[in-house]
């Protein structure tokens, strides 16, 4: 006899079509010595109820797609999550996601495949990614019981690792989009804020290439060791 089942940790309640669509996810990719033009990327950013890594909830998920050097602007994802208890918080004056377009959001758990569908095995770009990716993983294993494992790369280390000459100390998404004279014309939206990451990621993919690193796995490698470097005591 089993005490207290209560205790137990419920899973996600998932449909037939729903555990099936999960189980149908393809594996990530590890990075490899492919082109960084041939590698198919994906850009993400999310948009949250707040910063606490722990409590907060994805509200909605941009995301556009690298493929052959450029911008695949015929693969774009957008999705509001519905958060049915959401209050409203001050990251609202920020993303502009008001409580009645979170009650009309999609549910979470169509969201969430639909992304993942999305991605496929591709590796995923964002600013700031560890902040993403932990959210998105969360997110993933309450809604769908599902673990993510797919690489991600911060673009906010990829671009000072390839611009030292930039000088800047913790710069932000526009920081970068300044130095760049990039042209953007809407920011703090999911699916804006994931086509100024892929614009900033496609110049610094070219000075990469510039910079003798030609393969996803190598960008990783040379980003691995440069992040070693920066956490090293100086001396």
């Amino acid at each position: 006899m089993k005490l207290f089942p209560w205790l137990r940790p419920q899973g996600p309640s998932l449909d037939g079509e729903q555990q099936s669509r999960v189980q149908q996810l393809p594996a990530p990719s590890p990075l490899d010595e492919r082109t960084l033009r041939e590698q198919r990327w994906v850009v993400v950013d999310l948009e949250t109820s707040g910063l606490n890594l722990n409590r907060d909830l994805v509200l909605s998920i941009g995301a556009v797609v690298i493929e052959d050097g450029a911008i695949d602007f015929a693969q774009q994802f957008e999705r509001t999550l519905h958060r049915s208890q959401q209050k409203v918080s001050p990251s609202v004056l920020i993303h502009g996601l008001g409580p009645s377009a979170i009650a009309a959001g999609c549910d979470p758990a169509e969201a969430l495949l639909d992304f993942m569908e999305f991605v496929g095995d591709s590796p995923l770009l964002a600013f700031h990614a560890p902040f993403d990716q932990h959210m998105l993983t969360r997110a993933l294993k309450d809604s769908l019981g599902y673990r993510l494992q797919h690489t991600f790369l911060d673009v906010a280390d990829i671009a000072p690792l390839l611009c030292p000459q930039a000088h800047f100390r913790e710069a932000g998404l526009d920081d970068w989009i300044n130095h760049f004279r990039l042209q953007v014309g809407e920011r703090h939206h999911a699916s804006a804020d994931a086509l100024a990451t892929a614009e900033l990621a496609l110049i610094l993919f070219s000075r990469a290439r510039q910079q003798q690193i030609h393969s996803p796995l190598n960008l990783q490698q040379r980003l691995s060791q440069w992040k070693r470097r920066q956490q090293s005591p100086a001396f």
